[in-house]
């Protein structure tokens, strides 16, 4: 099973409307395509979402770094040699989500080898995931109306409400209003996106202590490190460390260092390798752990549910898996579906990733 290609195919999918948070907003799903070739005749899947006001990756820089550095250092590798893999990828700092994009590629190229869904591989807890919706900026009632309707389609109760925006007020009215409306028996937590202070963190959090939150995520910058502890410090529900923890070295400083108590794992930026490496740490210190999302396409939740649902500690916690429902199209021939709140693994080898040849010659931009 030695490496024998590597393609990197750029595509764009708009979204049903534009996606807003306190560090950016999208409008469209540009995202890259990755298939790792074998001599063996498997091909392995994934994909790889670009986030510059994140992580500094572009689609261009993502096709650049797989194209002219990474595939050269792979090429004649075996899907076995995974380490070896690591080790030539990490030669190279940053570019996460070009590195997870080709991890995950070649698990999937194992699990084709092995007769044995990815997912099966790498723990087998589950097959399937509670599913964590994300709301988006926007004027209350739009976001409660949207939550409403999340609901009722496919049975989502679990809300991942963003926060951040100034005045801190809004984003308090707008939690309230849904905890109104959605009622006690919904499950809602906070996400930041790093646009608060610590002190407006910690006012905001003050006012909304009545409406059983159950976990609060990148209110204020990590970089701000004194108030970040003291943030953390005084709050009563786990505190998530994201964009802050994309490493297991980060994931060390935030949990021991007192800027987290909770991380948030996204296989768009670890892969399955290091993304296993970070759950085993979390485990360790006692730290729970959430399925996060990068905003991915189906190919990127396909993965995110495969990990999540392989291991206990990843699949205790609903995962944010719905982004793709946003989207106005994907490149899976069979898409997926999200029923009674749940998103199931896919069956067969592999990570079970087909696309349609059709949509991929509609939305592919290097044509």
């Amino acid at each position: 099973m030695k490496i024998t290609r590597i393609e990197t195919i750029p595509f764009a999918i708009p979204y049903r409307k534009p996606l807003r948070f306190a560090s950016g907003e999208i409008h469209t799903a540009e995202h890259v395509l990755v298939r790792v070739h074998t001599d063996a005749g498997l091909t392995g899947v994934a994909e790889a979402p670009p986030r510059p006001y994140t992580y500094g990756e572009t689609q261009e820089s993502i096709i650049a770094v797989i194209d002219r550095i990474f595939t050269p250092q792979l090429l004649g590798l075996s899907a076995l040699e995974r380490e070896t893999v690591h080790a030539r990828l990490d030669r190279t700092v940053g570019n996460p989500a070009a590195k997870s994009a080709l991890d995950m590629a070649l698990w999937d190229v194992l699990g084709q080898a092995t007769e044995q869904p990815v997912s099966g591989l790498l723990g087998g807890w589950t097959d399937r995931m509670r599913v964590s919706h994300m709301v988006g900026f926007a004027p209350a009632q739009e976001m409660v109306a949207e939550a409403e309707r999340v609901r009722e389609v496919h049975g989502i109760t679990v809300f991942k409400v963003k926060v951040g925006r100034q005045p801190w007020t809004d984003d308090v009215a707008a939690c309230r209003a849904l905890r109104e409306a959605l009622g006690p028996e919904a499950e809602l937590y906070v996400d930041g996106n790093r646009g608060w202070t610590a002190a407006e963190s910690a006012r905001a959090l003050r006012e909304m202590a009545d409406l059983g939150l159950t976990f609060a995520e990148e209110l204020c910058p990590a970089d701000d490190v004194l108030g970040r502890r003291w943030l953390v410090g005084q709050c009563t529900v786990p505190f998530i460390a994201d964009e802050s923890a994309t490493r297991p070295a980060e994931v060390t400083r935030e949990l021991l260092g007192g800027s987290a108590t909770a991380i948030s794992i996204k296989t768009a930026r670890t892969g399955f390798t290091t993304s296993q490496r970070v759950l085993y740490q979390c485990e360790g210190l006692g730290a729970a752990v959430v399925m996060g999302n990068q905003i991915d396409g189906q190919i990127g939740t396909l993965c995110s549910v495969a990990f999540g649902a392989a291991h206990r500690s990843s699949s205790r916690h609903a995962g944010e898996l719905s982004n793709f429902l946003d989207m106005t199209d994907d490149l899976l021939a069979e898409p997926l579906s999200v029923v009674d709140g749940h998103l199931r693994v896919r069956e067969g080898a592999g990570l079970g990733i087909v696309i349609d040849p059709e949509k991929l010659a509609r939305y592919r931009q290097d044509v």
